[in-house]
């Protein structure tokens, strides 16, 4: 069945010797063809609209696990991404894309990032476009001299990441008022928003966020509903009752199921709801909604 063959040879009072022959491959059987291999599809770390605002960031390098934890620290800052497993793939996306600027790292198998930028840089089509080099090797005077915007040496510190891709993309940050009585939601805003050129006040309730806009009026607020002395439905009945706070965007960011009174109540005096669920997207949600509040 196997196209083979048995043979034996047998010497009395010495034993039997059985040889066996089987082919390589079965008769009646051939090779399975290799599939040809599939080119890689780029990584969307937050999805693209059409029209969209956010400044597009291509974050390349092959190593995943740095890969994704700079694509969660640029979505936390607001930022949309897309993510490239190698060199090759880099400069396929940002002919395709256009992105608004690209992270790179330097030791990569297929090409390293000295090629990918300086292919960049020798294409009128995509030099302009800024590259932000990422090495655990310090040769930041090799990466400014073949045209790099900035050199950051690993392990990426993330308010130093932000900072500079707001600083290239252009900020569109101001002053904000973060009106909530949990301070671990206030020290996790202030950490995401300050690298991003915020000017940041934190107020624990209605009656100190009041006493706040006393003093200097906020761009956007930032507001919980649920405090103690002053809760966030009251704080936006002395707000409208104000005619000089009443252009004020509100954000609200709240953790209470809404009933449909309290959406009435609401109602016309906010810019957006957002549910405190996954810190991440949360975040993300967060800086993309104020930033489009300051554009206005």
């Amino acid at each position: 069945m196997m196209g083979g063959d048995i043979t034996v040879e047998s010497k009395p009072g010495m034993g039997s010797t059985f040889t066996i022959c089987l082919p390589r491959i079965a008769q009646g059987e051939q090779p399975m063809p290799r599939e040809a291999p599939r080119p890689a599809r780029a990584e969307r770390a937050h999805p693209i609209g059409v029209g969209s605002d956010e400044p597009l960031i291509l974050v390349v390098d092959d190593d995943a696990t740095a890969r994704e934890l700079v694509e969660q620290h640029l979505q936390r800052a607001g930022f949309a991404v897309v993510a490239a497993r190698g060199g090759q793939e880099a400069l396929r996306l940002v002919r395709e894309l256009q992105p608004t600027a690209v992270t790179l790292d330097i030791m990569m198998p297929d090409l390293d990032g000295w090629t990918v930028l300086a292919a960049m840089k020798g294409d009128p089509a995509l030099a302009s476009i800024p590259v932000v080099l990422m090495s655990i090797v310090d040769q930041k005077k090799r990466g400014y001299a073949l045209g790099a915007a900035d050199y950051l040496v690993k392990p990426i510190d993330r308010t130093k990441l932000v900072a500079t891709l707001t600083g290239i993309c252009g900020s569109t940050a101001g002053r904000v008022l973060l009106v909530d009585d949990d301070e671990v939601v206030r020290r996790g805003v202030r950490h995401i928003l300050e690298p991003m050129g915020w000017n940041v006040t934190e107020a624990e309730n209605g009656q100190i966020a009041v006493e706040a806009i006393a003093a200097a009026r906020p761009d956007v607020i930032i507001l919980g509903l649920m405090m103690p002395k002053m809760d966030g439905f009251e704080f936006l009945d002395e707000l409208r009752s104000r005619s000089d706070w009443q252009g004020v965007p509100v954000v609200i960011v709240t953790a209470k199921d809404l009933t449909q009174d309290d959406r009435d109540r609401l109602n016309g005096g906010v810019e957006r709801i957002i549910q405190k669920s996954n810190p991440g997207e949360m975040l993300g949600q967060l800086t993309r909604e104020i930033s489009k509040c300051v554009k206005r």
